[in-house]
């Protein structure tokens, strides 16, 4: 029998710039580089030095540390940074990861009431994905929760399993949000996985992005599971620290988070079970319709929805696509989805022809 040994994938752990959050953009460099993080992800949102291409490579290079992954501005609070129009911010977020060497984009599914983009999304992200090697990684989501109702406030869906991506973003804090089954979902993304935010949650309605190994969630299983399949994206710590009493207390938080990540990346694993790597690569979909034009009709005002604990919006995605957002949430009873033990590896999904 193979003796144990150790497998440290080439994953590289990086810093959300949210997690520092309501200290700025410049600050989570700092915090990044002191720590040892490998990289950081620049969200992009109303701080002047998120949008500013240059201002984040003299920090980059200031602190010698990498611009890993850009995530658009899809915040509620974001809806007039690089634009109005949705695909003119996703082909920002593009122009800044090309000119950084950030390999991905990450990006939220539409809102329902973003009509036209969100009828468009599917074939749109992939006529991008066609023209550049950055990756444009969909991120899981959630229904929208008060009390005994739901709203499922994105579209194609909050589970972005459901359709046809190159590659995804598994957000932990978000699957709780969702009470959907974390490590069911990631085999169903298979090797289109390109992505991690790694944060824990209780299953809240609120997206908690707690310090991972503080909530309910499989961080460490995920993790280990990375490691055994030699995954080769980035795992983002996007954490929730704005209860923090003091800079040194943020800081405990975060270097808490990359200690914890580092520790379960170094998985025990038999050789055997490295023989199928999990590669952020995909099957390229047959087809993809034309990229959708572009337009900028009237922002309609802020819907209500949770507050969501990560970054500096209460809600998660802009209001730009022409139609108003609901005023309630519709009624609609929410219904916990049952946890069940994933099995040990990853199953490539159907590609489904549009």
């Amino acid at each position: 029998m193979a003796e144990p040994v150790v497998r440290i994938p080439d994953a590289k752990v990086a810093l959300s710039t949210a997690s520092v959050y309501p200290e700025s953009t410049a600050t989570a460099f700092e915090i990044a580089a002191r720590l040892g993080y490998d990289g950081v992800e620049v969200m992009v949102w109303n701080d002047p030095v998120s949008q500013d291409i240059d201002a984040l490579r003299r920090l980059s290079d200031h602190h010698r540390i990498p611009i890993l992954a850009v995530h658009a501005p899809c915040l509620l609070i974001t809806q007039r940074v690089w634009s109005t129009d949705p695909w003119t911010k996703l082909q920002r977020a593009r122009a800044a990861a090309e000119r950084l060497g950030a390999s991905t984009v990450v990006v939220h599914p539409p809102f329902r009431w973003q009509r036209q983009y969100a009828r468009d999304f599917v074939t749109g992200i992939w006529r991008m994905a066609d023209e550049t090697d950055v990756r444009f990684a969909v991120e899981n989501m959630y229904p929208w929760r008060y009390r005994d109702r739901e709203m499922l406030a994105y579209a194609p869906d909050w589970d972005v399993t459901k359709d046809d991506y190159r590659h995804f973003t598994i957000d932990l804090s978000h699957a709780s949000t969702a009470r959907a089954d974390a490590m069911q979902m990631v085999d169903r993304m298979a090797d289109r996985l390109g992505h991690v935010h790694l944060a824990d949650g209780n299953g809240s309605a609120k997206d908690e992005h707690l310090v991972p190994g503080r909530g309910s969630q499989p961080c460490a299983e995920l993790l280990e599971r990375l490691a055994q399949r030699g995954f080769d994206g980035h795992v983002v710590i996007e954490v929730n620290t704005r209860r923090a009493m003091s800079g040194a207390e943020r800081e405990a938080d975060l270097a808490e988070a990359l200690a914890f990540t580092r520790l379960h990346l170094a998985s025990a694993s038999s050789p055997g079970a490295l023989s199928a790597p999990v590669s952020p690569s995909a099957p390229r979909r047959p087809s993809p319709a034309a990229s959708p034009a572009a337009s900028s009709p009237p922002d309609p005002p802020d819907p209500p929805g949770p507050t969501g604990p990560t970054g500096p919006s209460s809600a998660e995605s802009s209001s730009d696509d022409g139609s108003r957002g609901p005023a309630m949430p519709s009624s609609r009873s929410s219904s916990r989805s049952s946890s069940s033990k994933s099995p040990a590896g990853f199953r490539r999904p159907k590609a489904r022809r549009r």
